[in-house]
């Protein structure tokens, strides 16, 4: 049987290439980032799923700045595609393979070698490296998610051809809005769709890994994002006496969160890397444009990753108490808001979906796998704060988000049998 599928797989490379070329033509980027979303892309898709049978649902996040108002998330069900209901009863709940329909946008059009809304084939070694990744695709968005997002296509289209059913319920679900924080994607679907998931579902996710295909993500650090204005009064460079300076509140503000919340949240977990919490200052805005004006108000954010163990609540409660003593110290107020602020439990080691992936990489690609966390930011989160166990895996060599962005087509074609081999186990 998986004879039957795997042959079919390894005859679809001209398959991904079309999926790949057709996918990269609609630029599903989020209005945060100066697009229009996923429409466009999601209307192909329904195409491509309803000439080959496959039943899918379309569940519409209303978004006024998208495109028609809307962000397209599909559910795809691979058993009634083949006209299957024996799996309907398995007690080892639904496989869903997740992906994303959205993409970044390409960035710095001068770093691209090709018009990134155009695939194209390329061979041989990497430009100024030894290294050669084989036969693969450039495009924006191939990687991340596409290549995901294929594989999981052809391994359903994969039992379809053979005429054979999973052993268990499977489910495809290709989000919105996974790149600006999944609020028109899964973290919206799980408020509006309760009964989506069942409590002994399983989910992969193709969205990150490593060139081996060898790391299972099944942690997440909790993230905060913060963004601080601090409110002082503004005076002359030659009497700050008479003023109360914004800028200087703020950047000693930053420097003891960093120093302070780094100490005091110290631990460390080797199953991520770093192994630490971190507390970063990162952006930061003009506030004045002269040098002999004291400010009155200052702006600064802050990127922070922390371990599992340690609540949100109880990293907000030591910046609520630094904050306090800075605006007493310089006589000024500060206000936040969190754009950012998820957390999440992980995903057991020894959960029957990390068994499950563990044999079919070590089939598909002949290597071990070992669990890592990572530092946060994945729609994971949200589906283990659901008590779903998700794991996120692929064979990448991770160039998301670059210039030249490229997915290496092997990787495709063994991702689609990882995933058909996961579909086969009851």
């Amino acid at each position: 049987m998986k004879d039957r599928l795997f042959s079919f797989i390894d005859s679809a490379e001209a398959l991904a290439v079309e999926l790949e070329t057709e996918l990269c033509k609609y630029p599903a980027i989020a209005p945060e980032s100066g697009g229009e979303g996923e429409l466009d892309k999601a209307r192909y898709l329904e195409g491509w799923l309803t000439a080959r049978g496959f039943p899918y649902e379309r569940i519409d996040i209303k978004d006024s700045r998208a495109k028609e108002g809307v962000r397209p998330n599909l559910v795809v069900d691979v058993n009634a595609a083949i006209g299957s209901n024996v799996a309907a009863g398995n007690a080892g709940g639904c496989l869903w393979i997740m992906s994303h329909l959205d993409v970044v946008p390409p960035g710095e059009a001068g770093l691209w070698k090709s018009d990134p809304w155009k695939v194209i084939r390329a061979d041989g070694p990497l430009e100024n490296s030894g290294y050669n990744p084989g036969p693969r695709l450039v495009g924006r968005g191939v990687e991340d998610n596409q290549q995901g997002l294929t594989a999981s296509l052809i391994a359903a289209l994969a039992f379809k051809e053979a005429g054979l059913s999973p052993t268990r319920p499977v489910k495809l679900l290709l989000c919105a809005d996974e790149e600006c924080g999944s609020a028109y994607g899964i973290a919206e679907l799980l408020k509006q769709r309760p009964g989506l998931f069942g409590k002994n579902d399983l989910v992969l996710i193709p969205d990150g890994g490593d060139s081996k295909g060898e790391t299972i993500e099944i942690a997440e650090k909790n993230l905060l994002w913060i963004e601080f204005t601090t409110h002082g009064k503004q005076a002359h460079g030659s009497r700050p006496d008479l003023g109360a300076n914004a800028h200087l509140a703020g950047a000693d503000f930053a420097v003891r969160l960093h120093y302070e919340l780094s100490e005091k949240f110290s631990a460390r977990d080797p199953l991520f890397e770093p192994d630490y919490s971190t507390f970063q200052p990162t952006k930061k805005t003009a506030n004045v444009p002269n040098i002999n004006t004291i400010p009155g108000e200052d702006f600064f954010a802050m990127d922070m990753r922390i371990l599992p163990r340690y609540p949100l609540s109880t990293v907000l409660s030591e910046i609520n108490r630094i904050k306090a003593e800075i605006e007493a110290k310089y006589g000024v107020t500060i206000s936040y808001s969190a754009p950012q602020q998820v957390e999440s439990p992980a995903t057991p080691a020894d959960s029957p979906l990390v068994a499950m992936l563990s044999r079919a990489v070590e089939e598909v690609y002949a290597v071990k796998t070992k669990p890592i966390g990572i530092g946060g930011g994945t729609v994971g989160a949200y589906l283990r704060n659901e008590g779903i166990h998700c794991a996120v895996w692929s064979r990448m060599d991770d160039t998301a988000h670059q210039p030249n962005e490229y997915v290496i087509l092997a990787n495709i074609l063994g991702d689609a049998k990882v995933m058909a081999a996961m579909m086969l186990e009851s």
